[in-house]
């Protein structure tokens, strides 16, 4: 049971890091380019760039966001299953955190999805109230996965990185790279260390890559 889980985690860490390189994809080959980022744009125009790429919009949430999130579960239970013997404590604590981010990243992708679909459909009888619905979409979606998110993410990451360094069930450095994630991911609440999203981002994707590759070279539950 227990190697079966650690495979099973293993590749949902994988498919986590495929789906954030697929985010990566869609808000800076799509998005971007079009100028949805660009600084004072109106929620108008944003719409309209939306409108415009409905479906490719529509999978960068979809894949990212609520498939993510669903991998995020088998991934949480996949650690707290390699560290619970070693620190119990903590690994339940961790899971928890793991398993409420999880939770929020699945409802920010849908509210995402089903936020698209609906300025989509009024865009074309009536723009200025699209641009509005779209406002409204915008701030609970940040409110549940951007930064407020990211602090229940980096918390998991923090307490998950402390298990490591405290069992013999994930390497020091990676359990180091965790820690530093975890840091990184609880400060972009605070304004001023808001650019650093990009690199917990960037960061996230070799962490799951290493973390899925290790469970599944290790699914007995030892480091090498």
């Amino acid at each position: 049971m227990f190697q079966n889980l650690q495979k099973t985690g293993g590749l949902a860490a994988l498919a986590m890091a495929a789906a954030f390189i697929i985010a990566f994809v869609v808000f800076l080959g799509v998005l971007m380019p079009a100028g949805y980022f660009e600084e004072g744009i109106l929620a108008a125009d944003k719409v309209k760039i939306i409108a415009d790429n409905s479906t490719m919009v529509t999978i960068g949430y979809l894949i990212p966001y609520v498939g993510w999130g669903f991998l995020l579960v088998a991934l949480a239970l996949a650690l707290y299953d390699r560290l619970k013997d070693s620190v119990p404590v903590l690994a339940r604590l961790a899971t928890a955190f793991g398993l409420i981010w999880a939770v929020i990243i699945i409802a920010s992708g849908l509210v995402a999805v089903h936020g698209i679909r609906t300025v989509t459909e009024l865009h074309a009888a009536d723009p200025s109230l699209a641009a509005s619905v779209w406002v409204t979409v915008e701030t609970v979606f940040n409110g549940l996965g951007g930064e407020a998110g990211e602090v229940i993410g980096g918390t998991w990451l923090l307490l998950t990185g402390w298990a490591g360094l405290r069992s013999a069930k994930i390497p020091k450095a990676l359990s180091y790279l965790t820690l530093g994630l975890g840091v990184v991911g609880i400060i972009t609440v605070v304004p001023l260390f808001e650019p650093v999203l990009a690199i917990f981002g960037i960061g996230l994707i070799v962490w799951f890559i290493w973390t899925g590759v290790h469970m599944l070279r290790n699914s007995h539950g030892m480091t090498t």
